[in-house]
Formats: structure tokens, C-alpha cells, sequence
């Protein structure tokens, strides 16, 4: 459906957890969160609910994101319930990848058709220091895993931070000249833990960009988030995601669902929609979806604020 300033909102984001098994320092607080009662969390059956309701009203893409979703149980069976909905034609996941390896194959058999895995270092010992625990071995035998499987491109989502992982720039490109993986530079936000070390850590894409004159501009979807480039015949092709410096509100196609059940129309807004009670009533949960999409704000003013207004932490919402 279209929102009230015209863009069609065809894209769900849903998150099925706000708990991680890392503790990137962007994102979770060193003492992990606190933990919710069960009866606080949507269930697989009221998610399922929520996007077989999205689906009517022409959501036809879904991520499943967390915290970190495959620290959960049966995260097959949503899956393959999600993949049931005649009318959604993707289904992708955003994950660390710790947990990856094992489980992908049987996650494809069921319906998930591509994985984006975040990945701040290439380099064992820093990757250590920044996800506070994270084996790096174990994200890359995924990687393989889900090459070896066909799951092609594999995307990788690398938050650029000065002084941090900056240094790795040219490394993680190079990937997509050996590899049928996609490359995705993130902006740093000033959003929860990463408030913390914004000021003296963000780098734009721009900066980033104009110090490699031999990317070729790729033509993109106009709802995409990344603007596109690649090199003279790479294998795939290299995004940068730049909600600071040149924000892509005005093509914004997505909604997100947390983990609590509330719908979010704008990553950075304080305003929610809570759908938990609504769950298994089906006219009332749909008026609240359509609700939450028509109201969707134009834009969010991270840069004049220099902060997010959202009351959740990114953990919360997904990525």
C-alpha cells in the first residue's frame, strides 16, 4: 500500500529477539540486556499473524533480523510458515553468523533465499575486541557455507568506524573481486551504544568513496538503502548505506517489527504502534498495520539532531 506521502511500503523488517550472543560496541551494552518474560516476547504464531497480515496489504518482502535471530529456536518453521504466504517473494535474514553454518542449509531447504551477515574486521583478534567475544573462524566457515550451498551473493554488512576498522577499507572490497560477496559500508549512527563513540568515529561514505576513483556507479533499485558501485570485473558489487550523509527517506519502502510487537514505521521516530494485543484479532491487528504504514513519517533528522529519537536501541529494532 502506499503511505500518505505516496511511497510504497513493501518491505517488513522483523525483529524475533532484542538478545545477541555478541556485544558489538555499537550496538549492546557490554552486560548484554535485560532479560524479557516470555509473555513480554511475540511468539513465532503472533509474528506469523502479523506478517500474514502485512502480506494482504502488499508486504511482499521480509527480513528477519534481531538481536540475533538464530539464537532462537525454530526459526525454520517461521521460515517456511512465511514462505507459505503466496504473495511474499523474499525472504532474508541479517545475522552475525556464529550460529550460521549448521543451520543454513536446512533454513534454504524451507524458503530463506538470502543472509546478511555483519562483519565489522577481517582480522581474527580485532573482530575479538569489537563483537567483545566473536570468533571470527566461525563466521567465515558460514560465509563458505553458504557459497558452497548456492546462496549467492552472500552480503556483508561492515559499520565503517575511524580509527577502528577504517584501515581494513581496501580489504573488505577486494572480497568482492575474488568472491561472489556483496560488500555494504555502513555509516555509523549516533543510535544507542553507538551515540557513545559517534563524534569521534563516523567516516561518510563520501569520504570513503572519493578515495577510490576506479568504483563504477551502478545503476540501483531507487527504494534500495545502498548506493551501488562495483570494480571492472568483480564478481559483485560494493553498497554504501549513508543514512547521515545522504539519507534515503524520500524512497523509504520499509516498516519494522520488533521483537516487543510493536511496529515501528521509521528507524529513527519516536513513534510506535503497539500490535501485541491485537495479534489474534485479524480485522483489528490489519487496521493497525494499515495505521502504521499510511502515518509513516517523511523523514527522520539524524543529522540535524545528531541523535535518534527512537525510545528502542538498535538492538531492539534490527538491522
Amino acid at each position: 500500500m502506499l503511505d500518505k506521502h505516496g511511497r510504497k511500503i513493501n518491505y517488513l523488517r522483523v525483529s524475533v529477539t532484542d538478545r545477541c550472543n555478541l556485544r558489538c560496541i555499537y550496538c549492546m551494552p557490554t552486560e548484554g540486556v535485560e532479560k524479557k518474560q516470555h509473555e513480554d516476547i511475540m511468539r513465532y504464531e503472533e509474528i506469523f499473524n502479523v506478517v500474514k497480515a502485512a502480506a494482504t496489504i502488499g508486504i511482499n518482502k521480509i527480513r528477519f533480523t534481531g538481536g540475533e535471530p538464530l539464537i532462537l529456536k525454530d526459526m525454520d518453521k517461521l521460515i517456511y510458515y512465511t514462505s507459505k504466504i503466496s504473495s511474499i517473494q523474499d525472504i532474508a535474514m541479517t545475522t552475525n553468523a556464529m550460529l550460521l553454518q549448521d543451520r543454513v542449509e536446512d533454513l534454504k531447504k524451507v524458503g530463506l533465499k538470502r543472509v546478511n551477515i555483519s562483519l565489522d574486521s577481517l582480522k581474527g583478534d580485532r573482530f575479538k575486541n569489537i563483537t567483545r567475544g566473536g570468533d571470527i573462524n566461525k563466521v567465515f566457515n558460514s560465509i563458505e557455507k553458504c557459497l558452497s550451498i548456492g546462496m549467492k551473493p552472500v552480503k556483508i554488512n561492515t559499520v565503517i568506524m575511524k580509527g577502528i576498522n577504517d584501515d581494513e577499507i581496501d580489504d573488505f572490497m577486494n572480497l568482492t573481486k575474488e568472491y561472489p560477496i556483496s560488500v555494504r559500508f555502513i555509516e555509523l549512527m549516533p543510535i544507542g551504544e553507538g551515540s557513545k563513540i559517534y563524534k569521534n568515529s563516523y567516516i561518510s561514505s563520501e569520504e570513503i568513496i572519493s578515495k577510490h576513483e576506479n568504483l563504477i556507479p551502478v545503476e540501483t533499485n531507487k527504494s534500495s538503502t545502498a548506493a551501488l558501485y562495483r570494480f571492472n570485473g568483480a564478481k559483485e558489487n560494493i553498497g554504501f548505506i549513508s543514512p547521515m550523509s545522504c539519507k534515503f527517506c524520500s524512497n523509504c519502502n520499509r516498516v519494522r517489527l520488533t521483537a516487543e510487537g510493536t511496529l515501528k514505521p521509521c528507524l529513527h521516530s519516536e513513534k510506535e504502534i503497539n500490535i501485541k494485543e491485537y495479534v489474534n484479532d485479524s480485522k483489528i491487528l490489519l487496521s493497525k498495520i494499515t495505521e502504521a504504514i499510511y502515518d509513516k513519517p517523511l523523514e527522520h533528522h539524524l543529522v540535524e539532531d545528531e541523535k535518534s529519537k527512537s525510545k528502542k536501541m538498535m538492538y531492539q529494532i534490527g538491522g
